[in-house]
């Protein structure tokens, strides 16, 4: 980031509203993703895999929303 000018309070404020709405986005899409892929029995260490983090963390952001979404958990092969 060399871009070392001050910009007017209105351009800060809407990049900053851009980088919200992103992670936003992203948020929905892994979740969604998370869902199709657990929906079409990946197991939990596919997944996390997949997004480079540990079973624990996509059983712990993920796992109450499967559940309640009605997707099937039974233990799967890990």
């Amino acid at each position: 980031m060399d871009d070392e000018r001050i910009l007017p309070l209105g351009e800060r404020a809407d990049g900053l509203a851009s980088v919200i709405a992103l992670r936003t986005m992203a948020d929905r899409l892994e979740d969604l993703e998370v869902e199709r892929a657990m929906r079409e029995g990946w197991s939990w260490s596919q997944v996390a895999e997949a997004l480079g983090v540990t079973r624990q963390a996509v059983h712990k952001k993920h796992g109450r929303r499967l559940i309640d979404a009605g997707v099937d958990l039974r233990r799967r092969n890990d």
